[in-house]
């Protein structure tokens, strides 16, 4: 038991935990990504049907996204977010099975043409993993922003909110590199298994070691008046129909709209245009992908850092996370270029640079929640955008799966890349100006 007079850190062990949930998730969200040449070559699957298993996955998490953020305002973050980790596991380990579904045919969409494209058997198969998959995987951002609100006062917010979102870099390079190993010696179900296992230990650490800051035992007086140092909020129960009116909301869920998709096709098409593109294979893939994702990482706790430190040189709220969120959106812009690049580290070196930004500006458009919401109202908001962000990604997946199986090439993907940040935030400074907190 802490004394009382000494302040303690548990919020960053808290943190962690977040930072280790955010590294699984993104290792179960990135091997399909990984194995997509392996498995378009065994079951002859082409870009469009592709394309449909990561609709799929995008569907149901933006349906997961919309229930969780209920969800964790509802019954608390300990047991939802433990809930969403054994969900998004077990569909994981799902993807393993996806070859016994011979006998299944799934409609799904295509965009240009028109269509219905049919998945049959094993594509079948994986597109209902990556259902299952993406109702679970739904939980973890309400679940994580919701946390931060808890256990962090605002001027730390941002910087908390980078540290546990580099996590997903942390798994997205990762993943390059246990993924190609594991199925080389063992077979690509392996991989699947193997990863999804991680969940289920995350969710003994979580349950043993999370309490709400008033009720945890390691938490000192000290510490827990640093977590409630803001403006007190009531605690009264706001429904989803009070959060929709609300420019807030809208400028939130339009900015995910717009820049998900982005960080979708990353982690979804990277392999593929770097062995499209540069004929790298599973085995010679690794070292770019990680030094993407190194890069990335890098990103994403600069972003949230970049924020809090110009709020802690006496920046209003406002001009802090909008001018970190400028800077990011400047440097996503070279990757209109990457596709032209003939050298494969020029390449890497602008996909990189892009998928930092992103995070940079995922760190700080996440914590624009908490800065225009109370903290019961976090997980819904969250929840409301993530939704959003992931019907962009729907689309995303259809139009790329389009672009690829007409042209083959990546030039028009990139352009849509580079400029999707800057027009999103102009769209959210139209919106919130000021970033004043919503009337609810």
């Amino acid at each position: 038991m802490p004394t009382e007079s000494k302040i303690t850190h548990y919020r960053w062990v808290i943190c962690a935990l977040l930072f280790c949930a955010a590294a699984i998730n993104y290792v179960d969200r990135q091997i399909i990504g990984i194995l997509k040449p392996t498995l378009q070559e065994q079951f002859h699957f082409n870009e469009r049907a592709y394309a449909a298993i990561v609709f799929s996955f995008q569907g149901a998490y933006a349906i997961g996204l919309l229930l969780a953020g209920r969800v964790m305002d509802r019954i608390g973050v300990r047991l939802g977010f433990a809930i969403a980790v054994i969900v998004w596991s077990i569909g994981a380990m799902m993807h393993a099975a996806a070859d016994w579904f011979s006998w299944l045919k799934l409609p799904t969409v295509s965009i240009d043409p028109p269509a219905i494209v049919m998945l049959v058997g094993a594509t079948a198969g994986f597109a209902i993993a990556r259902l299952v998959l993406g109702l679970g995987e739904g939980g973890n951002f309400p679940a994580s922003i919701k946390t931060v609100a808890e256990w962090f006062p605002k001027k730390e917010r941002a910087l908390a909110t980078g540290i546990f979102n580099s996590g997903t870099n942390v798994g997205a390079l990762l993943t390059p590199v246990l993924v190609p190993w594991i199925t080389l010696r063992w077979g690509w179900q392996w991989a699947f298994v193997a990863t999804g296992l991680l969940g289920f230990f995350w969710v003994a650490w979580w349950l043993k070691a999370y309490r709400p800051p008033e009720q945890h035992p390691r938490v000192s007086a000290a510490e827990l008046a640093l977590i409630q140092s803001d403006p007190p909020e009531s605690m009264e129960k706001i429904p989803w129909g009070r959060l929709f009116p609300h420019r807030q909301t809208w400028a939130f869920a339009l900015g995910k709209f717009m820049t998900d998709p982005i960080w979708w096709l990353y982690l979804f098409w990277v392999p593929d245009f770097l062995k499209r593109n540069h004929g790298l294979d599973l085995k010679t893939m690794g070292l770019p992908l990680v030094v993407i994702y190194l890069v990335a990482d890098v990103g994403s706790i600069g972003g949230g850092w970049i924020s809090s430190h110009l709020l802690k040189r006496g920046w209003s709220t406002n001009a802090a996370r909008k001018t970190a969120m400028l800077i990011c959106a400047l440097a996503v812009v070279p990757i209109m270029f990457a596709a032209k690049a003939t050298n494969l580290w020029v390449a890497v070196g602008l996909v990189a640079l892009a998928a930092a930004a992103h995070q940079g500006w995922s760190a700080n458009l996440f914590t624009l929640t908490s800065d225009m919401f109370p903290k019961q109202a976090v997980g819904s908001v969250t929840g409301i955008g993530g939704m959003a962000g992931s019907i962009g990604g729907m689309l995303i997946a259809l139009v790329v799966g389009e672009i690829l199986q007409t042209t083959g090439s990546y030039v028009p993907i990139f352009i849509i890349a580079g400029s999707a940040y800057l027009v999103a935030l102009l769209v959210i400074h139209l919106l919130v100006p000021k970033l004043a907190p919503a009337k609810l």
